[in-house]
């Protein structure tokens, strides 16, 4: 037990507040400020505050559970891991290695993140491997290595954006899903900078906007390609900057200008004023970003969706300059470092792909294996999850809740029952866990240590505070005991170590010289400076090694050694200064076009739903509905709908309301504002059962990123007796 506070970082979205943890009478830990660490600077949400909660008996897992007689019992951790390693194995006995599927989390520590790619690449032999983080900002990384060779959500530092002259902000409350960052938009405003909020409802972040514009959902493309053509026609564009630092106007443009004001208004049904008043807020100032989420990211087109916003930043010069740029805002916790290193079908770590030779050969060194013996890439993780019971038997699953948070829940919850086996990894049993072949109870972030990247690409130290109860291990721990059980060599065995400092240094071997190259990065400069950005490579010579290294004649106390050649580059807070991550240094116009979304109103379903987050409940619910003040803030689902739709359904403030799509029906409470569009309605998707907003959400995929269209989809409302 430490005698002082523990410095470390909240375990939900990709803020990763600073907090620190001291220790209890009863052997937890309580939340502290912590004013050193600028993304918060002390400030916490009620998640974050009331985090040590979920660590409580009673409310955590406490000891393996195995399928007896239909229920789940208690049994040893021997038992269990026989079990999965039994289960595994039978599969890959009878159907063969891409029988095996393995669904991982956004919210495990890069270590972990790593050593899950890892073990399902060399220990299972399968392809089958993606995460939940798919759902997050799969787009956004899409449309960002097109245009700028490079995916990293935020390619400089929050505490850049009070210093701009505009933001505009697409599809975003974070107002409510990450409160801490709101000030920075505040402090913004104070230095006399404007907000502009795309989203179609009137949510307490678009209350902060100088600027709201409220498209209807599905059409964020439109409004981008609409915005694009005013500056053109206008004269805004930044000519100079267009010849110097980009490629492929041309035809960016011509795609734009078809996509006249008129034409977005009717598509949109924001207003040519309203269009014209963004364009001058945006292009006035010297500065300027565009900071994109969900909203316009999880639709069917939201790589194209996403570039045409980039598209918008190249036009006028607002990238790879000080103070501009395009961001994306990451969701959850490690969204960002989650799929660098290997947890993502297509990719191996350091973000490098699968299906590159050299990549392939670097990676299998690392590992001291064949690269022939690596697989290719496998399905995204919808497509994993829709494959479950037939192409997939056997499921290995590690911090995902997809039967609340998938989309077309009802027909993942199936496909999940059909499987012949299912192990699942977590700290509590959430709605996926319930249905388990076997359930392991495993660490979380007070309990353990390891680095979180978050959406600035801050690579952060998670420290452990406490000691986790007994007979709760890390999933580091099952990865090692797996791989024992499942006949791996002796070499191979030793190459799945139990202490996260020891993977990390593998970590940054692995991704040495990737476009995520961790390699400059030690423990000791994390504890040291806050976390550090990346990429950070390693020193090669006694200049530092890099152009970006601004003292390289630092002196760590062990001069020499690793760690001290490591300290020689700064890490990157900003990207793109000099030159984009393409080839030819130039950034990349994507010319991209208006559609409909997968699936349009019409008489039968001719309301839009839209789904988000709301203040006091995370992601699928499993930790934060466990959490009393948060459950008093948030109890239950709710349908958010305009006084005009309410009154044609003859429907009062909580009345029960039954909203149905062609996938499913889910009922909810009715909660009626005039925040939101008279042609749309919202559900949060944190509760499972009759609620269950991913009941009705439609799984079709974005052709470049895989992203489902978790945003937009037709829907018909019905009341129901109480």
């Amino acid at each position: 037990m430490p005698n002082s506070a523990t410095p470390t970082h909240c375990p939900y979205c990709a803020l990763q507040c600073g907090m620190n943890l001291t220790p209890q009478q009863d052997g937890g830990v309580a939340v502290v400020e912590r004013p050193d660490f600028p993304v918060n600077r002390g400030a916490l949400c009620g998640k974050g505050r009331t985090a040590p909660a979920v660590l409580a008996s009673g409310v955590r897992l406490t000891s393996p559970l195995v399928r007896s007689g239909g229920a789940l019992v208690p049994a040893s951790w021997d038992e269990a891991l026989d079990r999965v390693a039994e289960g595994l194995r039978r599969t890959r006995t009878e159907h063969g290695p891409d029988a095996c599927g393995v669904f991982g989390g956004g919210g495990l520590t890069n270590e972990k993140a790593y050593s899950l790619g890892k073990f399902a690449r060399i220990v299972l032999g399968t392809s089958q491997i993606d995460y939940n983080g798919r759902f997050c900002m799969s787009s956004a990384a899409a449309a960002g290595i097109k245009a700028f060779g490079l995916d990293r959500g935020l390619p400089f530092p929050l505490e850049d954006i009070p210093r701009t002259g505009c933001v505009i902000l697409v599809g975003s409350n974070l107002a409510e899903t990450m409160p801490p960052s709101l000030r920075f938009f505040n402090e913004l405003r104070e230095n006399g900078g404007t907000l502009i909020v795309v989203d179609p409802r009137r949510t307490k972040t678009a209350e902060q906007a100088d600027l709201h514009l409220a498209p209807r959902p599905g059409t964020d493309l439109a409004l981008a390609l609409g915005l694009l053509h005013l500056v053109v026609a206008e004269g805004r564009v930044d000519e100079e900057y267009v010849q110097e630092r980009t490629a492929g106007w041309e035809e960016a443009r011509a795609a734009a200008m078809a996509h006249w004001p008129e034409y977005v208004e009717r598509i949109t049904g924001v207003a040519v004023p309203q269009l014209r008043e963004a364009v001058r807020l945006f292009c006035e100032p010297e500065h300027a970003m565009v900071l994109t989420a969900r909203g316009p990211e999880q639709q069917s087109k939201g790589t194209d969706t996403v570039g045409a916003w980039i598209n918008l930043c190249l036009a006028t010069g607002r990238a790879g300059r000080p103070l501009s740029g395009y961001g994306c805002l990451t969701g959850q916790g490690n969204g960002q470092g989650g799929r660098e290193h290997g947890q993502k079908a297509d990719q191996l770590p350091g973000y490098r792909k699968l299906d590159d030779p050299a990549a392939r050969r670097h990676v299998a060194e690392v590992w001291g294996v064949d690269p022939d013996t690596l697989p290719g890439p496998g399905r995204s993780a919808y497509e994993l999850l829709d494959a479950l019971g037939t192409d997939i038997k056997s499921l290995l699953l590690m911090g995902s809740n997809p039967v609340v948070s998938a989309p077309r829940a009802a027909h993942v919850e199936e496909r999940i029952k059909s499987l012949d086996f299912l192990a699942v990894c977590d700290v509590v049993l959430s709605e996926t866990a319930e249905l388990a072949d076997v359930v392991l109870p495993v660490t979380q972030w007070a309990e353990e240590t390891g680095t979180m990247t978050n959406l600035e690409g801050r690579v952060l130290l998670r420290r452990r505070a406490i000691s986790p109860p007994e007979g709760v291990r890390s999933d580091l721990e099952v990865m090692h005991e797996l791989a024992a059980r499942l006949g791996a060599e002796r070499g191979l065995e030793k190459g799945f170590p139990t202490d996260a400092e020891e993977v990390f240094e593998e970590l940054r071997r692995a991704s040495a010289g990737g476009p995520a190259d961790y390699s400059g990065i030690t423990y000791r400069r994390l504890a040291e400076e806050n976390g550090v950005f990346w990429p950070c490579p390693a020193a090669t010579d006694g200049s530092g090694g890099t152009e970006h290294a601004d003292d390289p004649a630092r002196d760590d106390d062990a001069a020499g050694d690793e760690a001290t050649a490591a300290a020689a580059h700064p890490g990157t807070p900003r990207l793109f200064l000099d030159r984009f991550a393409t080839p030819d240094g130039r950034a990349r116009f994507v010319p991209v076009s208006h559609r409909a979304a997968a699936e349009e109103p019409d008489d039968e379903y001719p309301v839009l739903l839209t789904t988000g987050r709301v203040v006091a409940q995370y992601q699928s619910g499993a930790q934060t509905r466990r959490v009393d003040e948060l459950n008093t803030a948030a109890p239950g689902p709710f349908v958010e709908l305009h006084p005009r739709l309410a009154a044609r359904l003859g429907a009062a403030d909580g009345d029960p309301l039954a909203v149905i799509s062609r996938r499913g029906r889910a009922v909810a409470p009715a909660r009626i504002t005039t925040a939101i569009r008279p042609d749309t309605v919202f559900m949060p998707f944190h509760w499972p059962g009759e609620g269950r907003a991913n009941t009705l959400t439609n799984p079709a995929l974005d052709p470049t990123s895989r992203m489902p269209e978790f945003k937009t989809c037709a829907v018909r409302l019905e009341a129901v007796e109480s």
